[in-house]
């Protein structure tokens, strides 16, 4: 269905690519579609990171988090309303082309799995709320205020990195396939990710050649969707923690803040690995991805500054 079967190549045996990170070519050709490998392996990062947020947290949480102060509140919160992302996607190809291709089996375990999660975490929610209490008042920073943000650089980072992903990530899910003409070479990131042969706009040149080939890549249409929903929800999580939390009396806050950034800072290194791997295959396609590794690697910086120092 998602028509990954072409960059696994066991022929070598153990010297074989098999579709993993040794399978990115330093060139883009149109037979090697190094577009596609590059938006199955950052969909893949991103889920992965995703479902880390839950549980970074929870396996390596501060000394200092306390359950009876509601430290975690913010992150299940934020996990509940992500899950019903996640759910609707699935739920809404499920019910057309997963099922039409016979390739709904384990979408379906996914959003059973994410449904439990759902409900234990609303459960927690609901039962905690009554018994959540703040701890004892501390000592304010210069400027701060219980209703402050944690911090003002994070949250500047966070617009100006995150705001653009969002910006490219909602594009993405919502209007796969349109061009943004302010953004520098956007038709070429369309174009070399495929999602101009996947959606096509309409009436452009792309429709009249690919429009009757639509259908077949429908798979790939999913990938690109999902990748995006994965970079959205990251975003979400970090828009939280930058704007959805306050500093508090107990400086608890702090504590809430730092339990996203740590995951974040974590996956980040991730995905901004993945892009220098595929920097010289975007290269050879006339895309440079050197504005967007600078941005990435400077969120990381900030994310990893104030959520492990």
């Amino acid at each position: 269905f998602t028509n990954s079967l072409v960059f696994f190549n066991n022929e070598k045996g153990w010297k074989s690519t098999q579709g993993g990170l040794s399978a990115v070519s330093q060139v883009t050709t149109d037979a090697n579609n190094m577009g596609g490998l590059f938006v199955r392996k950052i969909g893949g990062a991103a889920s992965l990171v995703v479902q880390l947020q839950k549980l970074l947290p929870l396996l390596f949480h501060p000394i200092n988090a306390r359950w009876r102060y509601g430290h975690f509140r913010p992150l299940f919160a934020t996990a509940i309303v992500t899950n019903l992302m996640l759910v609707a996607f699935y739920g809404m190809y499920i019910l057309d082309d997963l099922q039409a291709a016979g390739a709904d089996e384990l979408p379906k375990l996914f959003v059973a799995a994410l449904s439990v999660e759902t409900v234990v975490m609303l459960a927690y929610l609901m039962q905690s709320r009554k018994n959540t209490k703040r701890g004892p008042a501390v000592a304010m920073e210069a400027g701060k205020t219980p209703t402050s943000v944690v911090s003002r650089i994070v949250a500047r980072t966070t617009v100006l990195v995150s705001g653009m992903v969002a910006l490219l990530a909602g594009r993405d899910l919502f209007f796969p396939g349109t061009i943004l003409n302010f953004i520098p070479r956007d038709d070429i990131y369309l174009e070399w990710t495929g999602a101009l042969i996947h959606s096509p706009p309409e009436d452009s040149p792309e429709a009249a050649e690919h429009g009757m080939e639509q259908a077949f890549f429908i798979g790939d249409k999913y990938l690109s969707q999902f990748m995006a929903l994965n970079l959205l929800i990251l975003c979400v999580y970090r828009f939280v923690a930058a704007f959805g939390i306050q500093y508090r009396s107990d400086g608890g806050g702090v504590v809430q803040a730092r339990m996203i950034w740590k995951a974040q800072a974590v996956g980040n290194v991730l995905i901004l690995y993945l892009f220098r791997l595929f920097a010289s295959a975007a290269n050879t396609a006339s895309l440079d991805l050197r504005w967007h590794l600078m941005s990435l690697a400077y969120e990381t910086f900030i994310l990893f500054m104030y959520g492990f120092l």
